[in-house]
C-alpha cells in the first residue's frame, strides 16, 4: 500500500501538471478544433495514468476523475461548454473543477436538506456490508443479490460525501450531489437521469446527449431524436464503463457491461415513449409500486449483467477488504493519538 500511495502521488502530479498546460496554453486558443487539437494529447495521457496502479479504489478513483469524466469535461471546454465553462479565476480552481464533482456556483443555492443522522445511518450500514463478506458462503441467493449493488452504491456515497465536505471547504463553494436517494426512483428516467451519480449525468448529458439530438432533428422528429439521443448516451456509458471495469480487472473486455447500459437505454427510451400515451394516463402506477419495479430491475440486471465479470475477477472482494484494511488504518491512528 505504501508503493502504491507514492505512485498515486507521482499521478497526481503528473496530472496536475498535465491541467496547467490546458489552463494556460489551449484556453489562449480559439475554441473549437484548434483547441481540441491541444488538448487530445492530454486526454491520451490521462487515458494511461490508472494503469499505475494496481489498489481497486485507486485506480478506479483515477479511472473515474480523470479518464472518464475529466476527459470530457476538457472535450466541452475545447467548446466553450460544460463545467470548465467560463474559465476558472485561478489554476486551482481549475484542477477542482476538472477532477472534482463541483459546480462553478460561488455562493450554495437553496436545497431540501436531508437529515444528518440519515449519512449515519448510511456509514452503519456500510460497515455492515462490508463484514458481509465474511459470511458470503452462508447468504441466501436473495440476499447475495442486494450485496454487490448495496457495496457500490453505499461506498460512493460514503466517500463522495466525505468530499463534498472537504472542497466545500476548501474551495467554498457548492458541490454537486452525487446520489439524490436513488432509491426513491420511480422510474428508470428518474433513476439515471436525477438520482444516481448525477455529476457523471450532468455531464454526459452535454457532451453526448443534446449534440446526438440535435443532429437526429435533422433527420427525424423532435420525439425520435430525444429517444435517440438516451440510447446514444446509455451505449457510451456502458463502453466507458467497459474502460473502467478494464483498469479494475486487467481483463478483456466480456461486453456484459456494455450490454447492461444497452438494455437500460432501450428500456428508458421505451419508458419514455410510453409516457406520451394515453396508456400511462389511465393506468397509472402508484408511486411505491413503481418504486419496487425501478429499483428490483436495477438489482436485478446489475447481477446479471453489471457484477458478474467483478465477482469472477474477484474485484468486489478485494474492494471489500481494501476498505477495511483503510478503516482498521485510520482507527489505529486515531487511537494512537489520543
Amino acid at each position: 500500500m505504501e508503493e502504491q500511495l507514492k505512485t498515486l502521488i507521482k499521478v497526481w502530479v503528473f496530472a496536475i501538471m498535465c491541467m496547467s498546460y490546458c489552463y494556460y496554453l489551449p484556453s489562449k486558443i480559439k475554441a473549437g478544433l484548434p483547441r481540441l487539437l491541444f488538448v487530445l494529447p492530454i486526454c491520451a495521457l490521462f487515458v494511461v495514468l490508472p494503469l499505475f496502479l494496481s489498489s481497486i479504489h485507486l485506480s478506479g478513483s483515477t479511472a473515474l476523475f480523470f479518464s472518464g469524466v475529466g476527459n470530457l469535461k476538457l472535450i466541452l471546454f475545447c467548446f466553450d461548454q460544460g463545467p470548465l465553462y467560463p474559465l476558472p479565476s485561478n489554476l486551482f480552481r481549475f484542477v477542482c473543477y476538472t477532477c472534482f464533482p463541483v459546480k462553478l456556483e460561488q455562493s450554495p443555492k437553496s436545497q431540501t436538506r436531508l437529515p444528518k443522522w440519515l449519512f449515519a445511518v448510511k456509514v452503519a450500514l456500510f460497515g455492515v456490508v462490508l463484514h458481509s463478506y465474511n459470511y458470503k458462503q452462508t447468504l441466501s441467493p436473495f440476499l447475495t443479490l442486494w450485496l454487490h449493488p448495496l457495496h457500490i452504491y453505499l461506498e460512493l456515497e460514503v466517500l463522495l460525501t466525505l468530499l463534498k465536505v472537504f472542497v466545500t471547504i476548501t474551495l467554498g463553494c457548492e458541490v454537486e450531489p452525487q446520489f439524490n436517494e436513488p432509491y426513491l426512483a420511480t422510474s428508470l428516467q428518474d433513476f439515471w437521469g436525477r438520482r444516481w451519480n448525477l455529476m457523471v449525468s450532468s455531464v454526459l448529458r452535454l457532451g453526448v446527449y443534446y449534440p446526438v439530438r440535435r443532429v437526429c432533428e435533422y433527420l427525424t422528429s423532435s420525439d425520435y431524436a430525444k429517444l435517440i439521443g438516451v440510447f446514444a448516451t446509455f451505449l457510451v456509458s456502458g463502453v466507458a464503463h467497459e474502460v473502467i471495469f478494464f483498469y479494475l480487472t486487467r481483463e478483456m473486455p466480456t461486453w456484459e457491461i456494455t450490454l447492461f447500459f444497452v438494455l437500460h437505454g432501450v428500456c428508458a427510451a421505451t419508458e419514455m415513449a410510453v409516457k406520451r400515451t394515453e396508456f400511462a394516463w389511465r393506468y397509472a402506477v402508484s408511486p411505491m409500486v413503481s418504486r419496487l419495479l425501478t429499483v428490483g430491475f436495477v438489482v436485478v440486471t446489475s447481477g446479471w449483467l453489471f457484477f458478474p465479470q467483478l465477482i469472477r475477477s474477484g474485484v468486489m472482494e478485494r474492494r471489500a477488504n481494501e476498505m477495511l484494511l483503510v478503516i482498521d488504518f485510520v482507527k489505529t491512528q486515531v487511537f494512537h493519538f489520543l
